[in-house]
């Protein structure tokens, strides 16, 4: 499932991210070229502004709270989605993006020195570079999304 989240929801946006879905990220405040945006890439439009739900055509999720913690849970239960732990950490939160796998030797020059000479397993997102690897904060999302019951 493809989602687009609207300006106020950035944080959200990274969670379904974390969480493997492809959640584009508008930060434009004109509408009806968002529900053009969704229309074409066939996006499930995510939102606080209750005025987009009048628009015809495209599926919309109205967010009632401020809390990320509720909105995640939403979204996931409006959607009936059901995060899959293989696809947790596999795109960018910073772009979406997918990540590769990427050799070791190659990012050396692009991580802390602890981080190359402790880790072994290195992503990359391809448009923005990134590097990602599995540090304490995998745990600490994982502790935080079994909070969530998630």
């Amino acid at each position: 499932m493809k989602l687009i989240l609207t300006k106020e929801l950035g944080r959200l946006a990274r969670w379904l991210r974390i969480l493997g879905y492809d959640s584009s990220f508008y930060r434009q405040d004109n509408s009806s070229t968002l529900v053009i945006v969704a229309l074409r890439e066939q996006r499930v439009i995510v939102t606080r502004n209750s005025r987009l739900s009048r628009f015809a055509g495209p599926r919309v999720v109205k967010i009632d709270s401020d809390f990320v913690e509720i909105q995640i849970r939403q979204v996931l239960r409006t959607l009936k989605l059901k995060p899959d732990p293989k696809n947790m950490f596999t795109r960018c939160v910073l772009c979406n993006a997918t990540l590769k796998r990427i050799g070791k030797e190659e990012i050396k020059d692009k991580v802390p020195e602890y981080v190359f000479k402790t880790q072994k397993d290195f992503l990359q997102c391809d448009q923005c570079h990134r590097v990602y690897w599995q540090g304490t904060h995998w745990g600490n999302v994982r502790k935080y999304l079994n909070k969530l019951g998630l």
